[in-house]
C-alpha cells in the first residue's frame, strides 16, 4: 500500500474505483458530500469541516489518509471510528471480487468507505483527496463544494514540477456547477483553477480572513480555518450557526480524533509532535518551534525516501540537538543516508537504530526548561504517540 511502500502501490487512474463502486452499487451517490485537496491542511481543514456539522446536529462521515496507529482512523462517523466487524465483513463479502481485479489498497479503502457512509446513512461526508486530485480515487463523488487549501511543492514525481503544474492536478476535483473555495490568496495557482472552473460555471472564491479560534494549537491552523469558514458560508445545503462554527473549531480534538498536529505530549519538558512532512510544511511548523522559549531544543527526526533530504535538512536550526532515527516502514529513509545530510550541514546529531531508542534519548537528555519536537514524517510521529 502507498502509505508504506511508496508508488509501486499507486493505480493513478480511476477505472478500478469506477468498477468496484459499481460492484458495490455506486455507494457515493447515496450521500451529501465535501471534497478537500491541498498540499498542506486538507487534513486538518476536513476535521475542523466534520466538527462543525457534527455541532450543528449533522451525521457527519469522515474520511481521511493515512492513519496515524489504526487503520479505521480513517473512516468515522461522529469522530467514531469504523467497526473493525464491519472492515471484516466487507472484505469477506468481496473478497473474490477484489482478488479478481487486483485492486489498490487504496481504492479499497475508498469503496469501504463510501459503503460504509451510505449504509450507515449519514447527512453528509467530508471526503480528503489521498494524493492529487485529478487521478485520486475519492475523484468519483459529486460534492456539494470543494476547498483546494493551498498548493506547495509535494510529490511531483506524480503531480508535476511546478506549483501550476501540482494546482492543475488538485483543481482535478473541480465540478460543474459546484462552489470552490481556495484556502489560500495565491495569484500563481488562482488562473490555474479559474481556468478549469470558469467552462465548468463552477463558482470560485478565495478564502476570507476569519478570527475565531481553535483548539489545534498550530500557527498554521488559522490558514485552515479562513477556508473551512469560508467554505461553510458559501454552502446553501446544510444550516450552521456562528455558535456551531465556534464550537465546532473549539472542539476538534473531542469531536473527530485528530492528533498529531502540533501535538503537546508533555511539559517539564515541553514535548511536541507535528506530521509536517514537506518543505512548505515543515517551514511554518519549525517557525513557530524557533520561536517558543527553551533552553535547548531536542528534535527526533526522520523522514521517507521519496522527500528531497538535502532540501529539508537546509530548513532545519543548526543549534538544535538532532536524534535521527527511521521508522519501521518500507519508506524510510535509512539513517546513514540521512545522517550523510546532517553531516554536511554540521548538524549536531547522533544516529540511532529506531524511533523508540532516540526518542527515549531525546527524552533522557531533556531538562525540564527543554523542547523535545518529534517530526519530519507521520511514521515517525506514530511511533511515539501514547
Amino acid at each position: 500500500m502507498y502509505q508504506r511502500v511508496g508508488k509501486a502501490a499507486l493505480n493513478p487512474n480511476l477505472d478500478g474505483i469506477t468498477k468496484l463502486a459499481t460492484h458495490l452499487g455506486n455507494p457515493h451517490q447515496k450521500f451529501k458530500s465535501i471534497h478537500i485537496a491541498g498540499t498542506n491542511g486538507k487534513g486538518s481543514s476536513a476535521h475542523m469541516l466534520a466538527s462543525i456539522l457534527q455541532e450543528a446536529g449533522y451525521k457527519v462521515g469522515l474520511y481521511t489518509s493515512p492513519h496515524l496507529s489504526d487503520f479505521r482512523e480513517r473512516i468515522r462517523i461522529n469522530g467514531v471510528p469504523i467497526d473493525q466487524e464491519y472492515i471484516l465483513d466487507f472484505v469477506v463479502s468481496n473478497r473474490i471480487f477484489f482478488e479478481q481485479e487486483a485492486f489498490s489498497f487504496f481504492e479499497m479503502t475508498v469503496g469501504l468507505a463510501f459503503d460504509y457512509f451510505a449504509k450507515q446513512h449519514v447527512d453528509v461526508a467530508v471526503i480528503e483527496v489521498g494524493l492529487g486530485g485529478r487521478l485520486d480515487a475519492t475523484n468519483i463523488i459529486t460534492p456539494e463544494a470543494c476547498l483546494i487549501t493551498n498548493i506547495a511543492l509535494d510529490h511531483q514525481q506524480f503531480l508535476g514540477t511546478t506549483r501550476p503544474a501540482i494546482a492543475k492536478e488538485k483543481g482535478g476535483i473541480i465540478k460543474p456547477n459546484t462552489t470552490v473555495v481556495l484556502g489560500a490568496d495565491d495569484k500563481e495557482t488562482f488562473a490555474v483553477f479559474d481556468a478549469i472552473a470558469k467552462p465548468l460555471d463552477a463558482p470560485l472564491y478565495v478564502a476570507e480572513k476569519h478570527t475565531y479560534v481553535t483548539d489545534l494549537l498550530g500557527d498554521y491552523q488559522q490558514q485552515n480555518i479562513n477556508g473551512v469558514v469560508s467554505l461553510l458560508k458559501k454552502l446553501s445545503s446544510f444550516t450552521v450557526s456562528e455558535d456551531h462554527v465556534c464550537n465546532g473549531l473549539q472542539h476538534v480534538r473531542k469531536n473527530t480524533g485528530i492528533r498529531g498536529r502540533w501535538e503537546i505530549l508533555g511539559t517539564k519538558p515541553t514535548i511536541i509532535a507535528d506530521v509536517a512532512h514537506n518543505k512548505a510544511g515543515l517551514e511554518v511548523v519549525l517557525r513557530q518551534l524557533t520561536s517558543l522559549t527553551y533552553d535547548t531544543l531536542h528534535v527526533v527526526f526522520g523522514i521517507v525516501s521519496d522527500k528531497d533530504a538535502g532540501d529539508l535538512v537546509t530548513l532545519l536550526p543548526p543549534d538544535a540537538t538532532y536524534y535521527l532515527c527511521a521508522a519501521a516502514v518500507p519508506r524510510a529513509l535509512d539513517v546513514p543516508s540521512l545522517s550523510a545530510h546532517f553531516s554536511n550541514h554540521n548538524h549536531s546529531f547522533t544516529s540511532y537504530d529506531s524511533v523508540e531508542h532516540a526518542y527515549d534519548a531525546a527524552l533522557n537528555k531533556a531538562s525540564v526548561e527543554d523542547v523535545v519536537f518529534v517530526g519530519g514524517s507521520l511514521f515517525v510521529v506514530s511511533e511515539i504517540l501514547p
